[in-house]
Formats: structure tokens, sequence, C-alpha cells
């Protein structure tokens, strides 16, 4: 299974529970494109215990139960043709069929695509969990419920008032990859062009798979994102649509952030929506996982002084240089466009991704003994003077990670990282005694001078913190270290 990359936890969970005889529900689910199908299909074909994929398509509650009844009915039966008009008389009746298919051997069920079922028959969680209960657990069946549309997996399967709550022995939300796969899916690009990448399509495999890896970057923007009729184009629409029917305001709200009013007030300024609906739009798309609000890492969660950022790396890259010009690329007109991302992708890159990427370092380094201290939580900080790109706390150990982040191009020099040191004494709380280290993260390296600073950082001491020796990295150094940890 080395061959399907970025999923080997994701490959071991199904493993475990496919090795065990009794009967198991597993609950798989994910945003649209995050790669389920792949997954799922990729991992049943590699099994020796019988098994079968179905994906529920959308279509009538009546030809959804036929079709089922039809593939159980050909498992069942092999040698015998199926009738065109076959079906069970209930999805009770078909969930028996399935019961006695693991009955005395281990038997598979994958059904993808839940909610379409759930869409034409909501009360079927319901049936589901009266089979389960009544029948379907005294047998070797792994049934794996999958499905795209979050609200209604959230509804009728994964809260605590859903018919199938509690009946799952787990639960696996299919997140997009991480920036430290793009490397064996992207050999023939260098990692700057790997982050550019990254930063447009985030980790979401369906959007890796439309790159062609012949062509530069720019061509791809053209070809994925800049033509008329482009499934890239509908995507944003889809997606928020599997959580609101109306989107059209929710819109509003995606346009207000990616143009950088990140704030509850400057989004309502921007939008003109008025203040009740646009903390209950954001409410939803942080539910949904499409925007989230941060406060600076030492501020209380209630504080007033939040941030709005949108969390899905697409949406923020549509939003911030697509959204506007569609009906320029309905015409054919590509190069403005291109022009525009062109102009601004560095800062779009500097300003988001790449500290997103540091953030991620951060932990990752401080599990794996890179930096001296493990944070419990790792984000920014932000006051009416200072402001900090990556900050990692553990207030248990009162230790702090201080990080600054830059994109240039070019060697960054001594003053950027003397200034992270003076801002250390707004960042530290005021109980206890501290201990800090400072990291730079910097695309093209770090002047002479600014190692030498760094040498000299450990020992340095303020009102209630000490200094450990400062760290400074290169692109290509975070590039080999997210690779191999991921």
């Amino acid at each position: 299974m080395s061959d399907f990359i970025g999923r080997e936890r994701e490959l071991d969970l199904l493993n475990r529970y496919q090795l065990r005889d009794d009967a198991s529900l597993l609950v798989v689910f994910g945003r649209r494109r995050v790669g389920k199908t792949s997954l799922l299909t990729h991992w049943l074909q590699r099994q020796t215990a019988e098994g079968l994929y179905w994906v529920a398509q959308p279509t009538s509650a009546v030809a959804q139960l036929r079709q089922f009844s039809q593939v159980i009915y050909q498992q069942a039966y092999p040698q015998s043709p199926v009738p065109d008009t076959f079906t069970y008389s209930s999805w009770d009746q078909a969930l028996l069929a399935v019961a006695d298919l693991a009955r005395e051997k281990r038997f598979t069920l994958i059904i993808d695509e839940f909610t379409y079922l759930l869409g034409r028959t909501p009360e079927l969680a319901g049936v589901f969990q009266n089979m389960w209960d009544h029948h379907l657990k005294d047998t070797m069946l792994l049934l794996v419920l999958c499905g795209s549309h979050l609200g209604m997996m959230q509804k009728h399967i994964l809260s605590y008032q859903a018919p199938l709550y509690g009946r799952a022995a787990a639960q696996l939300h299919i997140q997009p990859l991480f920036f430290g796969s793009t490397k064996s899916y992207f050999p023939d690009y260098d990692v700057a062009q790997r982050v550019a990448i990254y930063a447009m399509f985030g980790g979401i495999p369906a959007y890796w798979e439309r790159i062609d890896q012949t062509r530069t970057i720019s061509d791809n923007i053209r070809q994925q994102l800049l033509t008329p009729n482009n499934l890239m184009q509908a995507e944003p629409r889809l997606l928020i649509q599997d959580f609101v029917r109306e989107p059209d305001n929710y819109v509003a709200l995606f346009n207000a952030i990616a143009n950088g009013n990140r704030t509850q007030k400057r989004i309502i300024e921007y939008t003109g929506l008025k203040q009740g609906h646009v903390s209950q739009y954001l409410s939803t798309l942080e539910k949904a996982g499409f925007i989230e609000r941060r406060v600076s890492i030492t501020a209380a969660n209630h504080s007033r002084r939040s941030h709005y950022h949108i969390t899905d790396p697409y949406l923020r890259f549509y939003y911030r240089f697509l959204a506007s010009r569609q009906s320029q690329l309905a015409l054919g007109v590509q190069e403005p466009a291109l022009e525009e991302v062109k102009r601004h992708l560095l800062d779009f890159i500097g300003r988001h991704t790449w500290e997103e990427l540091c953030r991620e370092w951060v932990l990752r380094a401080g599990a794996y003994g890179v930096i001296p201290f493990l944070p419990d939580r790792v984000g920014s900080f932000w006051n009416k003077s200072v402001e900090i790109d990556v900050v990692g706390i553990n207030r248990m150990a009162h230790t702090l990670v201080l990080g600054e982040c830059k994109w240039g191009t070019r060697s960054v020099g001594a003053d950027v990282l003397q200034k992270l040191i003076d801002a250390t004494a707004a960042v530290v709380p005021e109980k206890g005694a501290w201990r800090v280290i400072h990291v730079g993260f910097g695309r093209g390296g770090w002047t002479a001078e600014a190692q030498a600073l760094a040498q000299e950082t450990g020992g340095l001491s303020g009102k209630n913190w000490t200094a450990e020796p400062a760290q400074l990295f290169d692109l290509t150094q975070i590039d080999e270290q997210l690779s191999q940890w991921v």
C-alpha cells in the first residue's frame, strides 16, 4: 500500500477492523474531493476477505432501494442473473440479506454517498440503527458508511441526537493531505513551486490530479483555474451548498474575509449585512470548517479581539483572485487574472500558507525533539503594538516558541531576529517563570549576522523569562523535515 500517498494511518485503522471477527460499524466522512472514495476502493481491492463497494446515486428512493437490492442479490447468488425488476420489499429486508452474507464469515460492505440515501429517505438512519441493534451486530459484518454532505452526516449519524450515534466503532474524518505529501506527489516541481500549488489547491487529492507536472505553474493556472466552464469554477458553490441552501450571503462573507476584512465589524461594513445575520453566518461557516475564528494565543477564547480566516486554501485563493473576475473569464480573458495572481502571489503565500506551514512545523518539531519545547497549542500573537507570526505555548511547562516567517527570496537579516527578541516581553504571560526559544523561518535563509545573533540569544533574559539559543531555518530544511514527518 506504499503507492497510496499520505493515508497510512487511515489504512492502518481500516486494516485493524478488517482483522476482527465481530460486527463493526465505521463512519467515514469529509469534504468533497478529499479522497474518501479513492481511499476506500484502494483499500478494499487489496483485501482477501469478501467485500462489496456500492455508491448510492442521487435518484428516487425506489430506484436507490432497487439498485442496492440487485448488488446484494448478485453478491449472494453470483451464478444467477439478477432480474431487471428485482428489489427487496424494504430496506429492512435488504439489510437482512446483508446479515446473511456475514453470518459465518467476514464480509465488508462499503456504502458510499450514504447521504444521497438520507436525502431521499430521512428515516433510513433509524432503519439502519434498528437493524444494527437487532440483527447486524450479531454477524461478522464490517459496515462502512461514507458521505460528503457533512451537514447531513452530522444530523443523522455523528451528533448526539442522531439515530446511529454510539453504534460506530470508529469515526474516520478524512482530512486534506499535509504539505509534506507534495514531495512524493509532485517530484518534478521544486519546493517553492510545491508551496505555490499548496497555496492555491490545498491538500485536496482531486485537485492535485488536475495538475500537469510537465507544464509550468502559470500554464496550470491558465488551464485549471482561468478557463470558462471549468469544474474548478463551480467548486466553491458546490462546497457551500453542502451546508446551506441559499449560499449568496455566505459568498459575501468569503469575499469580505478573502479581501482582508477579518474582524466582524469590518465584515459587516464590507457586506452591508446586519450584525445578527453576520454572526449567524460566521457561526455556520465555522462549524462547517470553512473559516476559523482566531484569538491571540495568550488571550481568552471569548476575547472580542478575534480575527476570522478562511481555512480552505482553494476557497481562500478563489475569493481573493478569481471570484471578482468571472465575467472576464467567461469571455476567455485570462491574462489580467493571471497577472493579478503573479503580482500578489508572493505576499499571499507569505501571509497565509507559509505561516501555516511554519505553525505545523512547530507542532511536529516539538514532538520530534528538533526544538526543546513541546507546545500544547500553536497560533499567533497580536496586540496594538506587536504582532508575531508563530507562537507555541505550553502553559503547564511554562515554555514558549516565538517564530517569525519571511517568504522573500533574499536572505533574512539580523534585524528581523532582533525585532522578534525585542517583542518577547509583550508575549510572555505575567505569572510564572518562562523559558523561550526564538525560531526564524526564512525562505531564502539567513545572513551570517543573523546566524551569529542566534547563537548569542542563549541566556538572554527578561523580567520572568530566559531564552534558549535561537534556531534559524530555510525553506529547504522545513520541506525536508515536513516530508519526513508526514
